[in-house]
């Protein structure tokens, strides 16, 4: 029998947490709820999440700390909590790492299938390749010199070695490689890689680019270019 996904709860409210755990366990997942936030860098460590729910407002350090202290070990998907009300800086929130966001009040069953979501997209648990990469990728990808992305087990191979990446950074790279050459507004993006009706701003996007082009730079025969005026596209050069 498959290990259940773990899911850590970072909320001070125990009301929600509890709600939310509720809501996960009827899914089968596993939980473990944590309301302060130097508890949830200790707890995280111990517990080994496949997913976080971390609330903004905590005591102890915020959840914009706490993402902040995840991000410099693990790439364990983050989804942020932010109540109505409360400042939330959504761009700054993905600037240090966090994969998705929700404002309260939510319904649980959206919640829950952003968590699928998520969890699908992502493999927490399948470990990273020892032997030399195939000659030829399995499964639906696209490639070109010096890089293959593959949607099937959402990996990035990058001059021979694997680039970890967040799901919607992955999307956003498999979407525009996928369609060289061909640009795409802000707008265009967001409506694609982000299914569920979107309550951020075209920055957003700008936000998963820099993270992509800080893991994959430029190369001789391909490039993520910024198209000013309009958007981006994944560029193949040197071709007509």
């Amino acid at each position: 029998m498959a290990e259940r996904q773990r899911i850590l709860i970072v909320d001070d409210d125990s009301n929600i947490a509890e709600l939310i755990s509720l809501y996960l366990m009827k899914e089968c997942y596993d939980t473990t709820m944590v309301g302060d936030g130097l508890e949830a860098v200790e707890v995280f460590e111990q517990y080994k999440p496949n997913l976080v729910l971390l609330d903004l407002m905590l005591p102890g350090i915020d959840g914009y700390e706490v993402c902040r202290r995840i991000r410099k070990t693990s790439e364990t998907p983050i989804m942020m909590l932010s109540a109505k009300g409360e400042t939330f800086d959504k761009v700054l929130g993905l600037e240090l790492g966090a994969d998705d966001y929700m404002m309260k009040p939510f319904e649980p069953k959206e919640l829950v299938a952003r968590v699928k979501a998520i969890l699908r997209r992502v493999h927490t648990d399948e470990p990273a390749p020892q032997q030399a990469q195939q000659p030829t990728p399995q499964g639906e990808y696209v490639q070109y010199a010096d890089i293959v992305i593959n949607q099937s087990n959402y990996r990035v191979t990058y001059y021979g070695k694997q680039v970890d990446m967040p799901p919607k950074e992955f999307e956003l790279l498999y979407y525009l490689a996928s369609h060289p050459n061909q640009v795409f507004t802000r707008e265009q993006l967001l409506e694609r890689i982000w299914s569920y009706e979107y309550m951020g701003d075209t920055r957003t996007v700008d936000v998963h680019v820099k993270r992509i082009r800080e893991k994959v730079k430029d190369h001789a025969e391909w490039a993520l270019q910024t198209v000013w005026g309009r958007g981006y596209k994944f560029e193949l050069k040197n071709r007509i």
